[in-house]
């Protein structure tokens, strides 16, 4: 947190921030990419007007910011504990410390999170990776196990050093079948990448999009879990859990990728922010104005 406020402390550093993610060479039209420009104070914000066109936009213009009433310190802030936290972070406990009513809370966790996914979609693993199926939905009446219509299935996959460190995880809700599996590899998969998974049937179709599938049959109850070469990802699996997004996201965003890394850094979530295709609130689910506790 120190450091966070090192950095981020105020508003004019958090704005500093987001124009140095936004425009790194300098200011470019988003119009005609012109670079010679002026810009002035109207209603408190600053804007920027090309020299050339005529064309006016703000560093917000175009981000999850646009429009906010909010302090960008109060974003940046909830940036920080939403990366940070080594659980997941639910809206009531934005709103306790940013201040804020429920409704904002729960509309900026949505959008950052949101940004967070967008960010992940395209990572790719390589190198050494473990794969596993996972599933989300807990202890509810109706069949169990795999096929269960009460249950949501996942792939997890974690690249690790080659001695087994961790070094990303990515998780995709997916159906276990071969040609979804077959469709995950091919665009989450390097094809350099050497993948390690249990003998699933549908794995198997992850062989022809990697350099080499090595499918280990483990059986079923506690020995399942404790093989070495599942280290990594069996122990992502099960606190997983803490880190989805809760069951009103899930219903809203049925088919988004979620991506589970280390503690992300800030700067990172700016320059994704930065990108004027960043989802707006028209991309997002409604707020409610009272919803579960996520």
């Amino acid at each position: 947190m120190a450091e966070f406020l090192e950095h981020y402390g105020t508003e004019e550093k958090c704005r500093a921030a987001l124009v140095a993610a936004r425009w790194p060479q300098g200011f470019r039209c988003p119009d005609c990419t012109h670079e010679g420009h002026s810009t002035f104070i109207r209603q408190g914000r600053q804007y920027w007007q090309c020299q050339r066109c005529r064309h006016q936009t703000t560093v917000t213009a175009g981000t999850v910011f646009e429009a906010t009433k909010l302090p960008l310190s109060r974003w940046f802030l909830a940036m920080h504990l939403m990366t940070q936290a080594k659980n997941n972070v639910s809206a009531l406990e934005l709103k306790r410390h940013l201040g804020l009513r429920y409704k904002s809370a729960w509309l900026m966790k949505h959008k950052l999170l949101q940004v967070m996914v967008e960010r992940e979609a395209h990572r790719v693993l390589k190198g050494r990776v473990e794969i596993d199926d996972a599933y989300l939905g807990g202890e509810r009446p109706g069949k169990p196990g795999r096929g269960s219509e009460n249950k949501i299935p996942f792939v997890v996959a974690v690249q690790t050093t080659d001695d087994g460190q961790p070094v990303v995880a990515r998780m995709n809700r997916i159906a276990f079948t071969k040609d979804a599996m077959q469709a995950w590899a091919h665009t989450a998969l390097a094809p350099s990448a050497r993948v390690i998974s249990d003998a699933l049937h549908c794995f198997r179709a992850v062989a022809g999009e990697v350099a080499r599938h090595t499918a280990i049959v483990v059986g079923s109850g506690r020995q399942a879990v404790t093989r070495p070469e599942f280290r990594r990802v069996t122990r992502c699996s099960p606190t997983s859990r803490l880190r989805f997004p809760g069951p009103t996201m899930r219903s809203s965003l049925p088919s988004m990728p979620t991506a589970i890394l280390p503690r992300c850094s800030i700067a990172s979530i700016v320059a994704s922010i930065s990108n004027p295709s960043s989802p707006d609130s028209s991309a997002l689910p409604s707020s409610p104005a009272r919803g579960p506790r996520q």
